[in-house]
């Protein structure tokens, strides 16, 4: 395996936990707005009828053969804050999914969204 460098490729993928249960597919990435550089990846999750978009963070993600994966186990994501699939987080609810990761949280320095889905 090797460090995720450009996981947008990795669309469409499975996705796994460290222990390499799979949590669901990969499905679209947010950057950070400062750096523009992949910070959280919206995994699709549920069944067939109830679909949603679960975020988990791309710290230390890693790709293999057809799927990528996470650090977080697969009920702390299953947890995680969500989104209809084809919804947009809005800008009150970014620290939400933050601090469900215990991850530090600021906007911009003029206030401006700290996340942007690519």
């Amino acid at each position: 395996m090797f460090e995720a460098s450009d996981i947008r490729e990795w669309r469409g993928h499975d996705v796994v936990d460290a222990d390499g249960h799979k949590i669901g597919v990969l499905e679209s990435i947010y950057v950070d707005t400062g750096t523009d550089q992949p910070c959280f990846a919206t995994v699709t999750v549920g069944l067939p009828t109830r679909r949603r978009l679960v975020f988990v963070p791309l710290v230390g993600a890693t790709v293999g053969p057809g799927y990528l994966k996470v650090t977080h186990g697969k009920d702390q994501v299953k947890k995680a804050p969500a989104i209809d699939t084809d919804g947009e987080l809005p800008a009150a609810e970014e620290p939400e999914v933050f601090a469900h990761y215990e991850l530090p949280y600021a906007p911009g320095a003029g206030g401006e969204r700290r996340l942007a889905r690519r």
